[in-house]
């Protein structure tokens, strides 16, 4: 199989920082928009990564364009980063919605908070992606204080975004992080 050796290093990755990953939830499906929080450090990128190849599954990441120039650009595809083109007229939701209908499975991973530096208010990019696509919002949780990974549910995105946002903000409270509604 090709993943044994990216699973192998996955358990490495987690093992050496003291970090535990959950098995895949009953929701799991083909196609999913999966967020997570918190995004403080850079290396949560490649816990993501790791925790995916662990449990045998491609995650998607996206980066600009301009950085899938020569060997970088094959090192970013194997690893799931999808280039995205920020002068497009399709626009960012319209591109990842046409990745969405071109793949069989496709799991996307974003941030919300897009940024390392903290956000005043939840990114919505990822709800208007998951609404264009038809497929379900998945929400993830890096749980520093127990080194663990963490699957918290998943719902198919309403035609209310508020509602759906404080529903991501409830979730996310439940598992003790907490989201400013700002």
């Amino acid at each position: 199989m090709a993943f044994t050796f990216h699973k192998a290093l996955g358990h490495v990755i987690f093992k050496t920082r003291g970090w535990t990953f959950e098995p895949l939830p009953p929701y799991w499906q083909k196609k999913q928009v999966i967020i997570g929080f918190p995004h403080t450090k850079l290396v949560d990128t490649a816990m993501a990564f790791a925790g995916f190849a662990m449990v045998e599954q491609k995650g998607h990441v996206i980066v600009k364009k301009e950085a899938f120039k020569g060997p970088l650009g094959t090192w970013l595809r194997w690893l799931g980063a999808v280039p995205i083109d920020r002068d497009s007229a399709t626009g960012l939701v319209g591109q990842l919605v046409a990745e969405f209908e071109k793949r069989e499975t496709f799991h996307l991973a974003l941030v919300p908070e897009g940024t390392r530096k903290g956000a005043r208010r939840l990114k919505t990019g990822f709800w208007h992606i998951a609404r264009g696509a038809g497929v379900p919002i998945v929400c993830w949780y890096l749980d520093n204080d127990a080194k663990r990974t963490r699957w918290l549910g998943s719902f198919e995105p309403s035609d209310d975004l508020e509602a759906d946002l404080q529903k991501v903000r409830d979730i996310y409270a439940a598992a003790g992080h907490h989201i400013s509604a700002a």
